[in-house]
């Protein structure tokens, strides 16, 4: 029978001791919260170490460059000497006498150049062979027959990412984009670089837009007027083409407009939508055509017209990759006023799509945009059909040296701000250039004897152009080893915490690759083209009007959730020790043979579960929880190590820009969202245990009483 304390001490007892209970429980409050914390800010400086890593690695290995601010003006011509023609004079001319007052710019996005070439029958007698989209632009087939110096159909070699923002890019400034852009095809930025629509409004010309609403955020303000229509919903075939449609024809008859740029989206959305191999196509080529006709027949003797696709489409109707079917455009000018000197040739000619940059401008009279790396494209400087081979020749002389002073100059620049550029090669560059100069005006200052030179002339002029294209795409794609360094120091970060909850390795492991495996399993690939667009539209059938950051994030959550609930369920093998020491545990209490004796002695056997030794030792389940997370950012560091290194190792590889960087960009945002997802699993679990300890508190006390 228990005894009462005396009266003096029984008070005593009753508030001292709860007293020191109260102290005791917020002592061990403030230290558990502390010990969260350290947890989650150890983590968090452990993800960002990769982030860095990650960060230096894309600027050192994908296409970056430093884009300059430099403009060209037709005050600074692009180098020494005298300008062609005399131009320097004229009224309304630049660095050349313009061809064109007036300039119609259709680009058809996504057209192919198999959709805009030209069917023959290969076996006499027979048909050309039939599909959707082959022999849709008779109109194109008709010209180039019945007009053949007025027009020609050019195959467009495209720069990977063939994405549409960075191909507008590339079709106003000359230059390369760089392929992390890829990943703001959802939200584009003003370019400010100088760049075609620059040029033109500062020369005062009046540019008329209509069509695809990334312009808008491209040139901000640029348009005398402008039509823009939302583009993303590549469900819709039609809102953007018939608005365009609306609005074309009244325009080109107002005559209130020097350039007018029309964007179609019909054939790209019905690519995505229903592939090129379905009948919709056939119609929206059909309807191009019609298009085409109508302009040809409203075209003054002084306006050139350009139809032009931005980028092609794979047999699925994708596109962003750098396959043969994506990187093939067509590209077809025309005028009124006879062009070329000759017939086109058999076989359309392949050339890159930049060309198209210092062409355009120098026909407009303009100068060539700074940062050009394109080649004119010569065969447009040579006059009519009348002209002389001579003075064609030398014509296309005089506009290949300036388009080769206007990239040396970039050169120039661009090396004296950034060390990017290769210098051995840069070197011998400057080299032929100033041999291929020095040689152009010779032949300006001696006649007797040009005609044979010039010959020689062109083709220096043209090896300095192709070389110096062909380094800026070498030079930017270099690799850099501070990632490396920062992924050695990130996995150099102890990772072994004492402690009786160790979840091992092969858990871990088997974890992140099942996270991998269900990445594949939902029809996932680690390229632009297979990725899920028509996860943007689920729940919003109607589209989202002119928003881009939610179609963003629903085809963001659809390509990598198995990353964010794999990283945020990462905790929960926690339970691994626990089911494998109950299993033991069952198995020591029911041995094969002996169960007798296991009852007997079931209290000699039996021990803790793990959830009350997580109570009785709360530091052991935040050591097991930190251990846990950074096994599981070591393996996910890992793989995306890997994949740098293979990107790093075969960055010359064909291949690098199709498999290697696409695979490297997944790997990366995989990682971030992982990393992301781990943090805040591991952060919700902190808070159920803190909720489960207060409950467990409460429970004992109420033992007590």
């Amino acid at each position: 029978m228990a005894m009462e304390p005396p009266a003096g001490l029984s008070g005593a007892r009753i508030s001292v001791v709860p007293g020191r209970r109260r102290r005791r429980r917020r002592t061990s409050g403030c230290h558990c919260r502390m010990q969260k914390a350290s947890v989650l800010l150890f983590l968090a400086w452990v993800c960002f170490i990769f982030y860095a890593g990650i960060a230096l690695f894309t600027s050192g290995f994908l296409l970056t460059r430093l884009e300059l601010t430099n403009y060209s003006s037709c005050q600074e011509p692009p180098g020494p000497g005298s300008l062609p023609w005399g131009s320097q004079g004229k009224p309304g001319a630049c660095w050349m006498a313009s061809r064109f007052s007036r300039v119609v710019l259709v680009l058809i996005d996504a057209l192919r150049f198999d959709f805009a070439q030209p069917q023959h029958s290969h076996v006499p007698g027979e048909p050309p062979v039939s599909l959707p989209f082959l022999g849709k632009l008779s109109s194109l087939q008709r010209i180039l027959e019945t007009q053949p110096h007025h027009a020609r159909l050019y195959q467009s070699q495209v720069d990977p990412p063939t994405t549409t923002m960075q191909r507008l890019k590339a079709l106003t400034t000359g230059s390369l984009p760089t392929f992390i852009d890829a990943g703001s095809n959802f939200a584009s930025h003003a370019i400010v670089e100088d760049n075609l629509i620059k040029q033109l409004t500062s020369a005062g010309r009046r540019v008329v837009f209509m069509g695809d609403d990334t312009w808008k955020d491209l040139f901000p303000g640029a348009f005398s007027k402008a039509f823009f229509f939302p583009s993303f919903n590549v469900r819709d075939l039609d809102t953007v083409d018939n608005g365009i449609l609306e609005h074309l024809y009244p325009t080109m008859d107002s005559g209130e407009w020097d350039v007018l740029i029309a964007h179609f989206l019909g054939v790209d959305h019905c690519g995505h939508k229903h592939g090129p191999h379905h009948p919709e196509m056939a119609k929206k080529l059909s309807q191009m055509d019609q298009v085409i006709q109508g302009l040809v027949e409203r075209l003054e003797n002084d306006t050139l017209l350009v139809v032009a696709g931005d980028h092609g489409m794979t047999t699925n109707g994708d596109h962003g990759g750098d396959s043969e079917l994506e990187v093939s455009a067509a590209l077809f000018l025309y005028s009124p006023t006879a062009l070329f000197p000759s017939t086109p040739p058999e076989e359309p000619e392949v050339i890159p799509q930049v060309s198209l940059v210092p062409t355009l401008a120098l026909l407009l009279g303009l100068p060539i945009p700074f940062g050009n790396i394109g080649e004119v494209m010569a065969e447009l400087f040579s006059g009519g059909e009348d002209s002389q081979p001579y003075s064609s020749a030398l014509a296309q002389a005089s506009a290949l040296h300036l388009n080769a002073q206007q990239v040396s100059r970039f050169l120039h620049t661009y090396s004296a701000a950034t060390q990017d550029l290769q210098a051995k090669e840069l070197h011998q560059l400057q080299n032929l250039f100033s041999k291929a100069s020095a040689d152009y005006q010779w032949l300006l200052q001696s006649p007797n004897g040009a005609e044979a030179t010039l010959p020689t002339v062109i083709a220096e002029l043209q090896q300095f152009l192709r070389g110096a294209r062909a380094m800026c795409i070498e030079s930017w794609a270099r690799f850099s080893l501070s990632f490396l360094l920062l992924h050695l120091l990130a996995a150099g970060i102890p990772i072994t915490t004492p402690g009786p909850f160790i979840v091992p390795w092969r858990a871990v492991s088997a974890w992140a690759l099942m996270a991998t495996q269900t990445f594949y399993s939902t029809g996932h690939q680690p390229v632009f083209p297979a990725i899920h667009w028509h996860a943007a539209f689920v729940g919003f059938p109607e589209g989202h009007g002119s928003c881009t950051w939610l179609p963003a994030l629903l085809v963001g959550a659809n390509t990598f959730a198995s990353h964010l609930l794999f990283a945020v369920g990462c905790p929960l093998l926690l339970l691994w020790p626990f089911l494998c020491e109950s299993q033991g545990l069952w198995k020591r209490q029911q041995p094969p043979g002996n169960e007798a004796e296991a009852r007997v002695r079931p209290e000699e056997e039996e021990e803790p579960l793990m959830e009350m030794r997580l109570r009785d030792a709360p530091h052991h389940f935040y050591a097991a929880l930190l251990q846990l997370g950074l096994k599981y950012l070591f393996i996910l560091g890992i793989q995306i190590l890997a994949c740098a290194l293979a990107a790093s190792i075969l960055r010359r590889h064909l291949m690098v820009w199709k498999v290697f960087a696409p695979k490297f960009i997944f790997e990366a945002v995989g990682f971030i969202v992982s990393s992301v997802g781990l943090l805040l699993g591991i952060a919700l679990v902190m808070r159920v245990d803190g909720a489960v300890s207060s409950w467990f508190r409460q429970l004992f006390l109420a033992q007590r009483r």
